[in-house]
């Protein structure tokens, strides 16, 4: 399905975006990518949205993609005997491992782990960030602190520690059964909450064992001082800008959200901003102009991906959501100041023959009058490699490989087209000006550039780049190939 701009946008499924014709309008309306929230719905509810999201890309013809998004380990204070209690600032407060039911003075919470690793002076957020206390003195088996913004503090709140690396694993055993059920019904995307350490990557990996990619989700402050390290060992990466304003001064974000998507694009990993996008929309047909300028913000950034949560999932208003998302990125894109700002923040990790390649098919298509730029791939490398470079003209990533055209679809700027196997290069160049042309990108008397390795249908040796004219007929009397 032919986009009218290059970001892609995700889609989170919940009860408002359950049935074919919301899922299909969704689609038809912008969404690339779905998200399937493990942290609700039963394996049964997953794998009924997952059966019409398959229904909705046969019925269509266009590739789509699925994202399952792991809940990681949460974090949690015990009950109260008596209800609410309203903590107020300069106030003592314990958390200790007493199952008891707690009070104004103390609560529950069972998670060994944090005592272990808290030291006086540490951090404590609970519900959001909205009561924030620090540690005075801890134990094994408790931490008595000073309530520094007070606040109603209820049963099973959420806790933050923002200042320790917490001995936890990123998968709890929750995550380890959603993570087999979802490979085994097939999603493209995993999303790994909870991520402090590149090794919590590296297991993932290993238990998904090449069955679906692994996006690492960007929330914690140790997820950023390790970041180097753990987008090395990923596939792409969230900016999950939620749990990370919360466990970090709200002011720090944006700089973060900007240098996390230059430093994906230099590694060319999709990357995925994240959380509160279009947040009024859940209630209201249209959206603030604070959020319509945050979004906005991200895609002049270079961006990959932009993400809907509530708004699609539990929202009045799924459909006109992602409409909106559409809009903003149609009309951004083609402001001229766009393409400047994505050149100016271009640079590139890699020198190899590939990168070379890529970087030159970007200079013929924006120095001459070059219509498209078709790729052929078989891992999703060449693509990658390709959307890096943001192009002024559309990518086509040509593949036999159902599964790569539909990673490929949380990729900048991927047109996914799939095309049969093939051995010789002249046949490759056929099929990309039928691909370019049938897509109404262009027209018999245009051009297009053709890049791909040969041999055919080995991951990693792109090495052939062809300028190549858009009738056949040309084709056969020019290509020796």
């Amino acid at each position: 399905m032919r986009r009218q701009r290059n970001v892609k946008i995700v889609a989170t499924l919940g009860p408002a975006s359950e049935t074919y014709d919301t899922i299909r309008a969704l689609h038809e309306a912008g969404a690339d990518v779905f998200r399937l929230n493990m942290s609700h719905g039963s394996h049964d509810d997953i794998r009924a949205k997952h059966h019409v999201i398959r229904e909705v890309e046969r019925d269509l013809g266009s590739p789509i993609a699925i994202l399952a998004d792991l809940q990681g380990p949460k974090l949690r204070v015990g009950t109260f005997a008596d209800g609410p209690h309203a903590l107020q600032d300069g106030a003592a407060f314990r958390f200790d491992l007493d199952p008891t039911e707690g009070d104004i003075n103390r609560v529950c919470l069972p998670h060994p782990e944090i005592f272990q690793a808290l030291e006086p002076g540490a951090t404590l957020l609970v519900n959001d960030g909205k009561i924030r206390l620090m540690v005075e003195a801890c134990g094994d088996d408790f931490a008595d602190c000073a309530v520094i913004a007070g606040g109603e503090i209820s049963n099973r709140k959420g806790v933050n520690v923002p200042d320790v690396v917490l001995p936890l694993a990123a998968l709890s055993e929750k995550d380890r059964a959603d993570l087999e059920f979802v490979c085994a019904l097939g999603v493209d995307w995993l999303a790994l909450s909870f991520v402090q350490r590149a090794e919590d990557v590296a297991e993932a990996r290993a238990l998904a064992k090449g069955r679906a990619a692994i996006l690492a989700k960007i929330e914690k402050p140790a997820a950023v001082e390790h970041f180097n390290d753990i987008l090395a060992v990923s596939d792409g990466i969230m900016v999950a800008r939620g749990d990370l304003g919360v466990e970090l001064p709200v002011q720090k974000v944006p700089p973060i959200q900007k240098r996390l998507i230059r430093q994906c694009r230099a590694a060319a990993k999709p990357v995925i901003v994240a959380t509160q996008m279009l947040e009024s929309m859940i209630e209201s047909p249209m959206p603030t102009r604070a959020e319509v300028s945050d979004v906005a913000a991200a895609i002049y950034e270079g961006t990959d991906a932009i993400m809907l949560s509530a708004e699609s999932a539990a929202g009045h208003y799924p459909v006109e959501a992602v409409r909106t998302m559409d809009n903003v990125a149609i009309e951004v894109e083609a402001d001229p100041n766009y393409p400047t700002i994505l050149a100016a923040s271009r640079r590139a990790d890699g020198h190899s023959v590939a990168d070379a390649i890529v970087a030159a098919a970007r200079e013929i298509a924006e120095t001459t009058d070059i219509k498209a730029i078709c790729c052929f791939t078989q891992s999703g490398t060449t693509a990658l490699l390709t959307a890096r470079e943001r192009p002024g003209v559309p990518i086509f990533a040509m593949t036999s490989l159902l599964g790569t055209a539909r990673r490929l679809c949380l990729s900048w700027g991927c047109n996914c087209v799939m095309t049969g196997e093939l051995e010789r290069f002249r046949g490759a160049v056929v099929s990309a000006v039928r691909a370019a042309r049938d897509g109404g990108f262009a027209a018999p008397t245009d051009q297009i550039v053709v890049i791909a390795g040969v041999p055919f249908n080995m991951p990693g040796t792109t090495n052939i780049l062809r300028i190549a004219p858009c009738d056949e007929r040309l084709i056969y009397t020019t290509d020796p190939g």
